[in-house]
């Protein structure tokens, strides 16, 4: 009875081990992942291109000497706001002055000296009805005349050249705005009669200027734009967004006011201008900015979640999910990135279509899973 007992364990012991072998070398079948996915968003967008550029000011002149002489005063505070007619400069004008009254009396002597003569003709043209005097004599008055209107003109031209002269002795802002910080210290000889001397440099900068270049196949682009929209010339959008900063963050509106006549040949672009307020005085002329420029309206475009798109060495792609909860793998061609997070799809996923959101690294072509939203 014992021996039968055994034998009887033993194989009950053999059947639970072939059992448990037998399904230990069964698969073990692992659960679908549960996986974000997500139906892209379809509607109508701006197309923007960003450009570099720069700011000017809407006017800037250097301050220049045009005379020779001592720097005798400055009223100039760098930086300071002027106005317009505002004295800045004072250039040793003592020779000047003289040199304007030696000219007005050269004109008072050639007014006087033309009077005589004409004087003079008056007279002899009633003598030689009486035959007093000769016609030539008549005639050689009549040039005297002549000689003294001529003295006359030459002497003011030499006055007004003296006049303008000593204008260039003061020196004042042309317009409002502000100006630099001198080159010239009092008491240097200003020598700017042969060549101006710039003393200063003056800037109006209530209104400031973003330059910038687009390229002609961009232009193109606007003009087919245009064509659509049955405009006969390319017409510029109203509006554009001017950044300042690496990032960008700080921007301006700016309004389009310039499309240049011409290709560039050398650089195959044509230069746009945008003019912005700067009533605070805070944009400097000078200062590199980003451009946005609206060149198109794209409608019903595709958009998905910029995050969700992958990078190859093929390019852009995304996860796509299909009826059957399988992930396909699927080429793009990326577009646009509308407002910091969705990218514009121009080919490669329809709008019903869902696509794996996040957890890219998850996920691989072929697989089953569990979609959530």
């Amino acid at each position: 009875m014992n021996t039968f007992i055994k034998y009887s364990l033993i194989t009950v012991v053999l059947f639970l081990m072939a059992a448990c072998k037998e399904k230990s070398n069964r698969p073990v079948e692992m659960p679908a992942p549960s996986i974000s996915v997500a139906l892209p968003e379809v509607r109508n967008i701006t197309l923007t291109k960003d450009y570099p550029g720069y700011l000017s000011s809407e006017l800037m002149v250097n301050l220049v000497a045009r005379v020779n002489g001592y720097l005798q005063t400055s009223y100039l505070k760098p930086g300071q706001k002027v106005k317009k007619g505002d004295l800045i400069y004072v250039i040793e004008p003592d020779l000047y002055i003289d040199n304007v009254q030696q000219a007005e009396a050269a004109v008072n002597t050639a007014k006087a000296q033309l009077q005589y003569a004409r004087s003079n003709y008056e007279r002899m043209k009633e003598a030689a009805k009486s035959g007093a005097v000769s016609q030539i004599q008549v005639l050689q008055a009549e040039a005297t005349v002549s000689e003294a209107e001529a003295s006359v003109k030459n002497s003011e031209a030499e006055l007004n050249t003296a006049q303008k002269n000593l204008s260039y002795c003061y020196v004042r802002a042309p317009f409002d705005g502000k100006v630099t910080r001198g080159k010239y210290d009092i008491g240097n000889y200003i020598n700017g009669s042969l060549q101006p001397v710039t003393l200063a440099t003056l800037y109006k900068d209530d209104l400031m200027y973003a330059n910038f270049n687009i390229e002609d196949n961009q232009f193109m682009k606007m003009l087919m734009q245009n064509a659509q929209n049955n405009h006969e010339e390319v017409r510029l959008p109203k509006e554009v967004t001017v950044h300042l900063g690496k990032d960008g963050k700080q921007s301006y509106t700016g309004r389009l006011d310039y499309l240049s006549p011409n290709v560039d040949l050398s650089t195959g672009t044509l230069n746009v201008r945008a003019n912005l307020d700067n009533k605070e005085g805070t944009l400097k002329s000078g200062l590199y900015v980003t451009i946005t420029l609206p060149y198109a309206e794209e409608k019903q475009a595709i958009l998905v979640q910029d995050a969700s798109i992958g990078t190859d060495q093929l390019g852009k792609y995304l996860y796509v999910v299909n009826d059957s909860n399988v992930v396909k793998y699927r080429h793009i061609e990326p577009g646009q990135l509308i407002d910091d997070t969705l990218r514009q799809v121009i080919s490669g996923i329809k709008p019903n279509e869902r696509y794996v959101t996040t957890a890219l690294l998850k996920v691989r072509d072929g697989m089953t899973i569990k979609p959530i939203k």
